[in-house]
């Protein structure tokens, strides 16, 4: 056998491992589809289901070394890809035409999250990477924002995957706990809507908690909400600023421009003014974005969840755990306060 026969045969190896180990990152994913449908389940969703199938994987048979590069692609690259589908879903026209109010309140949302989690993870003395990514998907929009900023804070993808769980976890627990209290609380639809959509995790979770109150409450959440989301974008940026002026001795560490979030920003653009206005986008249309961009979202983290070790588990994430509780349960009191006084 001759060194280019060699060569080939090494290459076309290379290539099926790499597939395969994307391949293997969408067969949990597929997995967790169904786990989700499972009772006792449906309230998880797919994307938590999904990590907590592949940290279990991890526990149990070890990493596939061998699938390493297309694992590392899905978490990587595929991630990105779906974050700036993820803009799709961001219309700037209600925004910027209906909800400035609203984006004032996330603005205090997000900074009270950040100000508070860093404050007590001090206090605590926490593990800050897993609590900074905790704070971003408090404030932000949960685990499309832990996957924004991990790169800025430099996170491990163990800790990014360990926050992605625990934020769809609280984030689901929370939502249901909204859905329970709604009857007792004395808000109009709007109002409910509004308190959810600024202060619930994930837009999965607002919409799960808004639902039951109308169609009201479920379009205020929702626009709520996407104040938050339009945060994205300048939130990170500003983190690059502060992390790169923390490492100006360090040139060579600087942190990189993210340009993914060009990505993001574009879609949300041709979203709100070519998608539907311009070009014809229909509802089913949009539906199969929406289901292309959760599969992406969850088989990239099941790539990070991959590479999560619970050996470390209860030392790193028992601190952030009780700091994101604490943070969630003062940010629904206070945003509670500030719905019943404005509106």
């Amino acid at each position: 056998m001759n060194i280019n026969t060699m060569k080939h045969q090494f290459q076309l190896s290379y290539k099926i491992r790499y597939g395969a180990g994307v391949l293997f990152t969408f067969a949990i994913a597929f997995l967790g589809y169904y786990v989700a449908k499972l009772p006792g389940f449906q309230l998880t969703g797919q994307l938590a289901s999904a990590i907590f199938i592949a940290i279990i994987y991890r526990q149990v048979a070890g990493y596939p070394e061998i699938l390493r590069e297309g694992i590392t692609f899905s978490s990587k690259k595929i991630l990105r890809f779906a974050i700036i589908l993820y803009g799709i879903k961001l219309n700037v026209g209600f925004i910027l035409q209906d909800g400035f109010s609203i984006l004032l309140i996330g603005a205090g949302v997000v900074l009270f999250s950040f100000a508070t989690s860093m404050w007590l993870a001090k206090l605590f003395k926490a593990d800050r990477s897993i609590t900074s990514l905790l704070a971003a998907g408090t404030g932000i929009c949960g685990a499309a924002a832990i996957a924004a900023v991990a790169p800025i804070f430099r996170s491990k993808d163990e800790d990014t995957a360990i926050g992605v769980g625990i934020i769809a976890l609280f984030g689901t627990i929370f939502s249901v706990l909204y859905t329970l209290i709604r009857p007792l609380l004395p808000l109009s639809p709007a109002e409910y809507g509004v308190w959810a959509g600024i202060s619930l995790h994930e837009v999965a979770h607002v919409a799960l908690a808004a639902a039951p109150g109308g169609e009201d409450a479920l379009a205020m959440a929702l626009l709520a909400k996407l104040g938050r989301v339009f945060l994205l974008v300048p939130v990170c940026l500003l983190l690059i600023y502060v992390m790169n002026r923390k490492r100006k001795h360090e040139t060579s560490n600087a942190v990189p421009f993210p340009w993914f979030l060009v990505g993001f920003v574009v879609m949300s653009l041709v979203g709100t003014y070519l998608l539907g206005p311009v070009i014809p986008f229909s509802e089913n249309a949009a539906q199969t974005v929406n289901t292309i961009t959760t599969w992406c979202l969850t088989a990239a983290m099941v790539g990070l969840g991959l590479n999560v070790s619970l050996k470390d588990l209860r030392s790193k994430a028992l601190k952030p755990v009780l700091i994101l509780l604490l943070v969630s349960v003062s940010l629904s009191v206070l945003t509670f306060i500030i719905v019943k006084a404005i509106y």
